[in-house]
């Protein structure tokens, strides 16, 4: 049994091994693993759980309705107090009136007292006015408090289903997950941490793939590679 290894995996594993002269077998077999099925490992914090990709991720959250939901703001009649300084917004769900990080000294407890005494805010929850709003740092959401509204407006807008943030699309939406919600990691790093549990399909990838007959076919396919060759002597002697 051998295993198939093109002339540029062969490069990419001989300058692995040049780089790190003290990888052994294993570390050696994985990273070949990652390369040849293109692997790409991501944390996901929150879960605890680490995937095969951010793309196998997000196209299950997006498939479970866990990644984004629509969601109607309303955009006041007239100028909001958001300029174009403004990094981050407070917005009142019932009306639009909307608070920015730089034009009021204290944006959150204003948008707070706004909702708790709004009277079109009927949401009660044991019999009191329900505090809840809208948050975005999104600067294409911003930018339709900035420009002046000839009458309300009501316009739909994406939340993020991990943060509740909001954003003008569901792109800009993914990309802020990708950037705060998921770590990068190594294929090597993934099978002996006790940290955080694998999803159940990369998992079985990994026990598939970490066969003893499998491994023996690299290091047999490897063996008849002149450059390479040493290294599994390297490999045999430690053995």
């Amino acid at each position: 049994m051998t295993i198939d290894i093109s002339a540029h995996l062969k490069e990419e594993l001989l300058q692995f091994l040049k780089k790190n002269r003290k990888a052994d077998l294993i570390t050696t077999y994985l990273y070949f693993l990652e390369k040849k099925y293109h692997v790409r490992p991501v944390l996901f914090a929150r879960e605890k759980t680490i995937y095969q990709s951010q793309e196998d991720l997000i196209k299950k959250l997006e498939s479970q309705g866990k990644l984004w939901r629509e969601t109607e703001i309303k955009i006041q009649f007239g100028q909001q107090s958001v300029n174009e300084q403004t990094k981050k917004i407070y917005i009142c769900p019932f009306t639009g009136k909307v608070f920015g990080d730089n034009t009021h000294p204290n944006p959150q407890d204003a948008i707070y007292d706004w909702v708790s005494s709004c009277p079109e805010n009927t949401e009660r929850s044991s019999g009191l006015r329900v505090k809840r709003f809208f948050v975005s740092e999104d600067p294409e959401v911003i930018k339709n408090y900035i420009i002046k509204q000839k009458e309300p407006i009501t316009k739909i807008v994406y939340s993020s289903a991990v943060t509740g943030k909001l954003f003008n699309s569901k792109q800009a939406v993914i990309e802020d997950f990708i950037k705060n919600q998921l770590r990068s990691m190594e294929l090597v790093e993934v099978p002996n941490q006790n940290r955080y549990q694998i999803e159940e399909h990369f998992l079985s990838f990994i026990q598939t793939q970490l066969d003893e007959g499998k491994i023996s076919a690299f290091v047999e396919t490897i063996s008849d590679i002149k450059e390479l060759a040493p290294y599994v002597e390297h490999w045999l002697e430690e053995a």
